[in-house]
């Protein structure tokens, strides 16, 4: 198998800077099959977070995470001749389950490298998809290498989680109808991992509204991008240590430059912070959501001064959370 050829055919449409046309683009392809998630309210959290807080809640997207929208205008994007090739992926979980449910209805096959960590949750929903899974150590570097060998094993087409165009414009597509529902926000908070939802937030939201604040919000124990932004440069091989299985990835090449361009901050938050606000959204809001979509509350409870008064839309990422460790996940609060 020709890996560079491989690699060739998928680099000219995916490692190039997406563009706000792009994200339109990417909103009337994935348009037949993916939800138009709700924008939720909590006049509780308000009183708490001391601003009009708006959720966009893409734990109630199909597979149970944004990143379905990202892996739907990739898979939607590619030739017949591509598609009958087969994809791959590496994912901690939701963005594995998303590749795995729209190659099905695209009617090929996925395999979907997954870091040993994984929740078991996750790895259930990828494989009850009819993805191949392939495990992994948890390290970028090792899923970036077994990654390559499956690429040069199965002749596949990559769908990256966040290094790739269009996946970023898919994932932007979550601010477009954000914004649509709820105009004039004066700031949007998103969490960040590899950047490809940030960066898609950030190319949407610009394009619409140039004047609106855009945050990022990342674990204390995996502020590689907080870090990368502060001091100009990608920060790689750090090992994350944080209970956001989602959030445990370093920028991409593509991701970086645009969070730089675009973004007001970074947050930082702790694991305790995280939980905390994961409860409160399951408790006043009635809804399931995982530790990594808690991350934008957590940073802006934190931060009631830098609100006050505000409109902030907060992106709710997803929802798979492992029920069976949901007690023990509270009980160290």
């Amino acid at each position: 198998m020709n890996t560079a050829a491989t690699n060739a055919s998928f680099a000219e449409p995916a490692l190039r800077a997406p563009t706000h046309g792009d994200v339109l683009a990417a909103a009337a392809r994935i348009a037949p099959h993916a939800h138009v998630t709700p924008v939720m309210r909590s006049h509780a959290l308000d009183a708490m977070a001391g601003c009009e807080l708006h959720f966009k809640c893409e734990n109630l997207q199909r597979a149970g995470a944004f990143k379905f929208r990202g892996a739907c205008n990739a898979v939607f994007s590619l030739s017949d001749e591509e598609i009958a090739r087969g994809i791959v992926t590496q994912s901690s979980g939701n963005h594995g389950a998303a590749v795995a449910l729209a190659a099905r209805l695209r009617g090929t096959t996925a395999t979907v490298v997954a870091p040993h960590s994984t929740p078991k949750i996750k790895l259930a929903a990828i494989a009850g998809y009819g993805a191949r899974i392939v495990p992994c150590d948890t390290l970028q570097a090792s899923r970036d290498a077994v990654t390559a060998e499956v690429l040069a094993e199965t002749g596949g087409v990559l769908v990256h989680p966040f290094n790739d165009a269009r996946v970023i414009a898919g994932q932007g597509t979550a601010t477009l109808e954000l914004l649509a529902a709820v105009p004039g926000l004066d700031a949007l908070v998103a969490p960040v991992s590899g950047g490809g939802l940030l960066s898609g937030t950030c190319l949407a939201a610009r394009g619409i509204d140039p004047a609106i604040e855009l945050f990022g919000a990342e674990p204390e124990g995996a502020r590689d991008a907080h870090d990368s932004l502060q001091c100009g440069q990608r920060i790689t091989g750090r090992v994350a240590d944080t209970v956001c299985d989602g959030l445990r990835s370093e920028l991409g090449t593509l991701t970086f430059p645009i969070l730089r361009e675009h973004l007001r901050d970074i947050l930082l938050v702790d694991d305790a912070a995280v939980i905390a606000a994961m409860r409160l959204i399951w408790e006043r809001m009635k809804l399931v959501v995982e530790p990594s979509a808690a991350v934008p509350l957590a940073a802006v409870l934190a931060r009631r001064e830098r609100f006050a008064g505000r409109r902030v839309g907060l992106v709710l990422s997803g929802g798979n959370v492992d029920l069976d460790a949901l007690a023990s996940l509270f009980a160290s609060m």
